[in-house]
């Protein structure tokens, strides 16, 4: 994912955008799930997917996250939060509490296996 704005620009549809953008790194997170041998169940494969798409709304439009309290996610494994922040890291333009809320997703798929 290059630079999200320049994009935005170039073809001033955001919600386009916005939605090529969830797609592609929806598929982009579930080939690196994929590749750590997680596999969400259907449930959590849509909740997966809401979450990813609604960070490729907030990369485009700028929307801000509520404020969001670390120690809720204390308990979640480095594991996931390192492959979480991968992701977010591909969007190029979102914080780090991103990658707090998305690991969640990869924690309770974890328990699949």
């Amino acid at each position: 994912m290059e630079n999200t704005t320049v994009m935005i620009e170039e073809t001033g549809d955001k919600v386009a955008l916005t939605a090529q953008l969830g797609e592609q790194m929806l598929a982009w997170t579930k080939a690196l799930l994929a590749e750590q041998g997680i596999t969400p169940n259907d449930v959590q494969e849509q909740m997966l997917s809401s979450h990813v798409r609604a960070m490729a709304h907030r990369s485009v439009t700028g929307e801000p996250l509520p404020e969001v309290d670390f120690s809720l996610f204390e308990e979640i494994s480095q594991h996931s939060m390192e492959l979480a922040q991968k992701v977010v890291d591909q969007f190029g333009n979102l914080p780090v509490e991103e990658s707090w809320l998305l690991s969640v997703h990869f924690e309770v798929a974890k328990d699949n296996l």
